[in-house]
């Protein structure tokens, strides 16, 4: 695992979007201050505390009035993005400083007013200078995203985001479309020059990295998420108009989020705990009732943003995405965390939840399901808590009396790290599952195995013919997907279990 990998790993998502963009406005201001942008250093500064201060206090009135959760990173993101997307304003500027409150508090707004079901529809940012410009004819300028003296910061920065997330093929399917926009409704203009243009002169790279990337606002699955930023790119074009109304960047944005919101899962959840479980190693199986009256829908294998408001809030916040551990089949809603040492203020305040305390769970995404075949050959890898999307799909198989043929290895240090060993011991009864504990510690409670090459060969010698599907930390994914490349088993029979934020 090389440097950046090691950084990415001990960040949130959230917490790396906050320091990039509070990183460029750092640098905007420096650059402003020896000329190298238009923009004074006090403007910049001004601008960006006066929206997180205006931000933070219409999220926190209007979450106290509608007594919902607040997100923590939420405010800063979006105060952040409004800093570097509207021109900055010197304090004695009125009516800018009234551009920049109006922006910031329908940007908060809307993720209460404009929700149903508690999921917010719009981009925050987006939404806050789209109803200023359609209202007051004030439009946001995206100034810090075009602009040739940040480029290689944004471009950077961004970068990193994306991989954080793994989603460029979200960015570059945007990109293409928004190019390909560009070029056509620029006819007669030179192609090449068009693209030379867009890529220097517009918030392009900027979009790609964190406005459509943004995970509240985005469809579930790979395949929609596509169509999602094909959608947002073939509007990007400043040459579109509808009627009298040119589209700019942030109505893009917006007419993408309704189509996500038409195709994603609707609402979020308020879980109330129901029991917590020790099943040895630092693992612990949180039991939650769902809402009465209310299903919970999913595939076994997806995952769900778990939001937990508690005191003393540390860098990693209050939100994080676990995989379900439960079957859409069973009542209630399982989730399998591991503790670690030193923990999270989130995972301490998870641990002393007591029955009947509550946590919202919503976002439902992720590709890392079952094939629709069932007569798919499988073979599932699980490294230490990367077991839970296997509970879930193994509970499924055995509610549903489904024989697939599958076989499941699971690697742990020692043997009382192994979780759900009764649904796996279950499954072999009912179901035939096969599964292969392998404990790599020395001691009583390991013998020193390794899962390799040779383990798996043995186990399938039909290896060649299987889907495998692996589940475990990045470092783990990764150098399984090296090992089953180098066994000859072709990349598109490798499924690797995958959400923003993973840490």
């Amino acid at each position: 695992m090389n440097a950046i990998d090691r950084f990415l790993n001990t960040i949130t998502m959230y917490r790396l979007v906050v320091y990039y963009l509070g990183g460029l406005l750092a640098l905007a201001a420096v650059f402003g201050a020896i000329g190298w942008l238009p923009y004074s250093p006090i403007a910049i500064v001004f601008s960006a505390l006066f929206l997180t201060l205006v931000s933070w206090a219409a999220n926190g009135i209007i979450a106290a009035f509608l007594k919902a959760h607040p997100n923590t990173e939420s405010v800063y993101i979006t105060a952040f993005i409004l800093a570097l997307i509207i021109t900055p304003v010197m304090p004695m500027n009125a009516a800018g400083i009234l551009f920049l409150a109006w922006a910031a508090v329908l940007a908060m707004a809307s993720k209460y007013v404009f929700a149903i079901d508690k999921k917010h529809i719009f981009n925050p940012a987006a939404f806050g200078v789209a109803v200023t410009l359609l209202a007051f004819g004030e439009a946001a300028s995206w100034w810090a995203g075009g602009n040739l003296a940040l480029m290689a910061f944004v471009i950077a920065g961004g970068a990193l985001v994306v991989r954080k997330i793994q989603r460029f093929d979200l960015a570059l399917t945007f990109m293409a479309f928004a190019l390909a926009s560009d070029v056509v409704t620029h006819a007669g203009f030179s192609p090449l020059m068009t693209i030379q243009d867009a890529l220097v002169h517009t918030p392009l790279f900027f979009f790609a990295s964190i406005m459509i990337t943004e995970p509240l606002t985005t469809p579930p699955t790979r395949g929609l998420r596509l169509v999602y930023a094909a959608i947002v790119g073939a509007l990007f074009s400043p040459f579109i108009a509808i009627g009298p109304l040119s589209l700019t960047p942030e109505l893009a944005l917006l007419a993408g989020n309704v189509y996500s919101f038409a195709v994603s899962p609707k609402g979020k959840q308020t879980l109330v705990l129901k029991e917590k479980k020790a099943m040895g190693g630092g693992i612990y199986d949180f039991v939650f009732k769902r809402e009465k009256g209310r299903r919970l829908r999913f595939r076994p294998g997806q995952y769900l943003e778990w939001t937990l408001a508690h005191a003393g809030v540390d860098t990693r916040g209050n939100r994080r995405y676990f995989t379900i551990a439960s079957s859409p089949t069973e009542r209630d809603i399982h989730l399998g965390v591991k503790l670690y040492e030193p923990s999270s203020s989130f995972k301490k305040a998870l641990i002393a939840m007591r029955p009947g305390d509550t946590i919202v769970a919503g976002q439902l995404a992720g590709d890392f399901t079952l094939p629709r075949d069932p007569r798919e050959k499988l073979a599932f890898i699980a490294g230490g808590i990367g077991i839970t999307p296997f509970r879930s799909m193994v509970q499924y198989l055995i509610d549903r009396g489904e024989r697939r043929d599958a076989v499941l290895f699971y690697s742990n240090r020692s043997d009382d790290e192994a979780a759900y060993r009764e649904t796996f011991d279950a499954a072999e009864r009912e179901i035939g599952l096969r599964t292969v504990y392998v404990t790599t510690g020395g001691g009583a409670k390991g013998n020193g195995a390794r899962l390799d090459a040779g383990t798996i060969r043995r186990t399938i010698p039909d290896y060649r013919e299987r889907t495998f599907y692996l589940s475990g930390t990045h470092a783990m994914t990764n150098a399984f997907e090296k090992l089953l490349h180098d066994m000859g088993v072709p990349r598109s029979h490798v499924k690797t279990d995958f959400f923003p934020g993973f840490a």
